[in-house]
């Protein structure tokens, strides 16, 4: 949907699929491992972030509710595929804006996944059929879910620039109950005020400690700094060379080890993305079975140089 930004600022590159601009061949990325199958809930949030980098919103329906059947069918799919998955995340919008939110989860757990859930922590989570549901979760199944709490800075202006006055509280509120039902918990923030990696970790474990959260600040897994994908920004395209020139495997991306499922509205039923950034990039889309997904992926996007390639961010734990 940011296209013309991304257009401005990288004018004459990522227009050939195999091709860089300047006639190289372009770097892609083989599904080598399937680790983690993503499902995007859907697009609405009860917030709207000033840099969202999918445009949740409360009115923002693009991407609209899947059901748990249909989450049902691709976990069947990856039986049949036999892929090693071992991760099921649900991102959004905001999941718990799903009213099968819970039945998808379960879904997920019975059949001896991990679950992570990547959500705000805020109202949608905190209805009365949401916290019976969590807990009934929590008892059945335990250590299996973990719930990754958007926390953009440990200091609530900080946060609230990006989420709105008073979203630092609610989602403290949030948190607090997790930590007081025993729920695992990460946390994402975001590295866009200008403070080093140790700065940051330094000060959300001083947040934790002081909220009796039980999150390892110094783990990259529990506590996951994404940079800011910044669109106005020129990026350098990625060849075939770059992985020596980089001393980077393709093996290290999110897309050798993990796909994501989203249905757009009006459409009769999900797709495969080849990537939960680019929900948007219609070349990214991969068909609508794990199966049709196993193609190799062409790093045609910026978003593939600065924050994978370059970055290193991944959305799994």
């Amino acid at each position: 949907m940011k296209d013309n930004a991304l257009q401005a600022a990288n004018i004459g590159k990522f227009q050939d699929r195999l091709v860089t601009a300047d006639g190289q061949a372009r770097a892609s990325v083989p599904l080598r491992n399937p680790e983690t199958l993503w499902f995007n809930t859907g697009t609405l949030c009860n917030i709207q972030c000033v840099n969202c980098y999918i445009e949740s919103s409360p009115t923002n329906d693009a991407l609209v509710y899947i059901s748990a059947d249909e989450v049902r069918d691709y976990l069947e799919q990856i039986k049949a595929r036999n892929w090693p998955v071992r991760e099921i995340g649900f991102t959004g919008g905001e999941p718990f804006m799903n009213p099968e939110m819970i039945d998808m989860t379960r879904a997920a757990l019975e059949r001896g996944y991990d679950v992570l859930i990547l959500t705000n922590a805020m109202q949608p989570m905190m209805r009365r059929k949401m916290r019976e549901g969590l807990l009934e979760l929590q008892r059945d199944y335990g250590d299996k879910l973990t719930l990754r709490i958007s926390v953009d800075h440990y200091r609530p202006e900080l946060h609230d620039e990006e989420r709105g006055k008073g979203s630092f509280a609610k989602t403290l509120t949030g948190m607090k109950w997790l930590r007081d039902n025993g729920f695992n918990m990460a946390v994402a923030g975001r590295t866009v005020w200008g403070e080093s990696d140790a700065e940051s970790r330094n000060g959300y474990a001083a947040f934790f400690a002081e909220h009796g959260f039980s999150i390892d600040a110094q783990n990259a897994s529990e506590t996951v700094l994404f940079p800011e994908m910044d669109e106005t920004v020129e990026v350098p395209e990625i060849t075939t060379a770059c992985w020596g020139i980089l001393d980077k495997s393709p093996d290290a991306l999110m897309c050798a080890s993990a796909r994501m499922v989203v249905k757009r509205k009006g459409a009769d039923r999900p797709a495969v993305l080849a990537c939960t950034l680019l929900p948007y990039a219609p070349e990214f889309e991969m068909g609508h079975t794990l199966a049709e997904s196993e193609a190799d992926v062409h790093l045609n996007h910026p978003h593939c140089a600065k924050f994978c390639v370059l970055g290193g961010a991944s959305c799994s734990g």
